[in-house]
């Protein structure tokens, strides 16, 4: 079972000078990443042309999510989030804890382009 059930809370990292991206899982069709910012860390604006990324947000109460064009929603644990293929996405987390999401892209492999 160990490649079916993951324990989250084990499984992060924080560092004061970058986000952390961490590999939760990878098969064939998709992958699973957590990230983990610190206050005032951000994840890049970038888009994935093709592939879909959602995110679910599992700690945090105060994020920015840049949905491309200048548009930012506020985000916060208990929310999930859909970009899908070639949709513009990041985020700034803007409150005073960490805040945690994990991000599940597919199909793999997923083209990543910055911003």
């Amino acid at each position: 079972m160990e490649d079916r059930v993951f324990r989250l809370n084990e499984l992060a990292q924080f560092d004061a000078s970058a986000p952390q991206k961490v590999m939760v899982y990878q098969t064939d069709k998709t992958l699973g990443a957590m990230w983990c910012l610190e206050p005032g860390q951000e994840v890049f604006l970038h888009q994935h042309p093709n592939a879909d990324d959602v995110w679910i947000c599992l700690e945090g109460e105060s994020g920015q999510y840049f949905a491309g064009e200048g548009q930012e929603v506020n985000i916060k644990k208990g929310m999930a989030i859909l970009a899908k293929a070639g949709q513009t996405h990041g985020m700034r987390n803007t409150g005073k804890d960490r805040f945690v999401f994990i991000g599940v892209v597919g199909p793999v492999p997923a083209e990543t382009i910055k911003l």
